[in-house]
């Protein structure tokens, strides 16, 4: 905090982030430019010094990442989840970004294949299919309806017969990215508007890649149906995400998730793919999905 008063200071005043969230977003935002040093809870910070101390963090971790790590996290999203999540469906990442990275490199070979992307939306998709020679097919976001997908054209053409979004999707098409809370707008999508996506994609025998790894930092009024509140969000939010992953059993998911944002540790690096997939429609992913540089041992 810097000093002469500036703790006093009101984040609504300044124009750094505009949030349509809560007091709380307010009173998170930044103050003057100032970026304060996060910190997260001890048991986290004592957990990385007895790995350290433990010299058993000083080798190589599996590629997919070490066993209780996978397990870790498939036990927390199986919280969330109608079907559950095995060790095996889940690989740790550098970060978000490598997951990112992974899932984009796990889908291309076929040299006619394409993606579908949001569009605004977050650029690291885009660089990373451009450089594993996967066309991008952009589908809009609607600003009058908060920035949600246009579910309605896309139905609209399927009714056609026309098998495509805005003459975008073919027999190539591979994925569809949703990111949800939306990067860079940060709307979170109702169970409503979700529970159609898995059902085009379902249609067009595609998958659905979900990047949330905002999950736990919603703010706002936006009504959507809880599906775990953890406490220390619930005080803060009316908010609640529903996973995509609740959808696996219409199509298949891929969750993409990280430590960084909610745990408020961005230098940590450490984050996941979790494939909900009950229906074994991506089995011949995994050996692809395990094409991991090796995630940094000591925080797993």
């Amino acid at each position: 905090m810097t000093s002469n008063g500036d703790e006093n200071c009101n984040a609504s005043d300044h124009n750094v982030w505009r949030f349509k969230g809560n007091g709380a977003t307010s009173d998170a935002a930044v103050k003057d430019g100032f970026v304060p040093i996060p910190r997260t809870c001890p048991e986290a910070e004592e957990a990385v010094a007895a790995a350290a101390r433990s010299c058993m963090a000083n080798i190589y971790a599996p590629s997919p990442g070490i066993f209780k790590a996978r397990k870790a996290v498939a036990d927390h999203l199986n919280g969330e989840l109608p079907s559950q999540l095995r060790e095996e469906d889940v690989y740790i990442t550098g970060c978000c970004n490598q997951a990112i990275e992974i899932v984009i490199e796990s889908i291309a070979g076929n040299l006619a294949a394409n993606i579908l992307l949001p569009w605004p939306g977050y650029p690291h998709y885009d660089a990373h299919a451009i450089n594993n020679g996967i066309q991008i097919r952009k589908y809009d976001l609607l600003p009058e309806r908060d920035f949600e997908i246009d579910l309605d054209g896309f139905e609209a053409q399927q009714s056609l017969s026309l098998f495509c979004f805005h003459g975008l999707e073919d027999e190539n098409t591979i994925a569809m990215v949703l990111i949800n809370p939306n990067n860079p707008y940060g709307n979170v999508y109702t169970y409503d508007h979700l529970n159609k996506v898995p059902k085009i994609a379902r249609k067009l025998g595609i998958m659905v890649i979900s990047d949330e790894v905002h999950v736990r930092v919603v703010y706002g009024d936006n009504p959507s149906i809880s599906f775990r509140v953890v406490p220390e969000i619930s005080q803060i939010t009316n908010t609640v995400l529903i996973p995509m992953g609740k959808f696996g059993s219409v199509a298949p998911v891929i969750m993409l998730r990280s430590i960084s944002k909610g745990w408020v540790v961005p230098g940590w690096r450490i984050g996941w793919i979790a494939k909900n997939d009950p229906n074994g429609i991506l089995r011949s992913t995994g050996d692809c999905l395990e094409l991991d540089p090796q995630p940094l041992i000591i925080l797993q």
